[in-house]
């Protein structure tokens, strides 16, 4: 079952819609923080976006951008406003079609269905997770934070990932290690000293400084 997000603070449209797309079988979910679009975008992973232009605090160009820092998900765009600057802005900067209002819900589903078919018939969505600002990718192994976009050794996401899965909980060094290399019988600790601190350097380049924590004795932990 495929995720769509729909972003749109006019509350009918956003009902008929998410009504509409839930009886062709899709799992929809409605933005109801418009100053935090991303942080509920990265909690419900969508696989396609409904992304309205006009929206409170900032408008959808702006979440678009922010949303095309820390995944390639599809963007529908749905304005009011479908003249050529509009049509030309949405796909600069990383919409993937437009539909004007007011617009036909079987035209919706049909945009729907070939931006999902498009999209996925290729390969799998990409897999996110978030924590203190920072958008983890699994599917291609980066981390975001504002404009900075780390990339990602296969040991470091594997860090990344035990912490984030288990946000605000200590994550032991036996755990990380058993993570990373199957078994820690017979890896040196000292080896995952150099793997958390190299990662850290990352982190403050990120702007992220004390993003990962030490408690003396028990292992590592990042802050929810």
């Amino acid at each position: 079952m495929y995720r769509i997000l729909i972003v749109e603070d006019d509350e009918v449209i956003a009902g008929v819609v998410r009504r509409h797309l839930e009886s062709w079988g899709y799992q929809v979910g409605c933005v109801r923080r418009f100053d935090a679009v991303l942080e509920e975008f990265t909690a419900f992973d969508p696989q396609l976006v409904l992304l309205d232009v006009s929206l409170p605090f900032f408008n959808g160009f702006h979440w678009c951008r922010e949303i095309r820092n820390v995944s390639r998900v599809p963007i529908l765009f749905l304005t009011s406003a479908s003249d050529n600057v509009n049509v030309v802005m949405a796909m600069q900067i990383g919409g993937d079609d437009l539909l004007a209002k007011p617009f036909d819900l079987q035209v919706l589903s049909a945009k729907v269905q070939a931006m999902l078919r498009r999209t996925y018939d290729f390969g799998p969505s990409a897999v996110l997770l978030s924590c203190g600002g920072a958008v983890l990718n699994l599917s291609d192994g980066s981390l975001t934070a504002g404009d900075h976009k780390v990339e990602l050794t296969k040991n470091e996401l594997k860090i990344l990932q035990l912490l984030f899965q288990h946000k605000g909980q200590i994550v032991s060094r036996d755990a990380i290690m058993t993570a990373l290399w199957e078994s820690d019988s017979f890896v040196d600790e000292n080896t995952l000293s150099v793997n958390v601190n190299r990662l850290r350097r990352k982190l403050e380049t990120a702007g992220l400084p004390d993003f990962i924590r030490t408690r003396k004795g028990a292992g590592y932990l990042i802050e929810g």
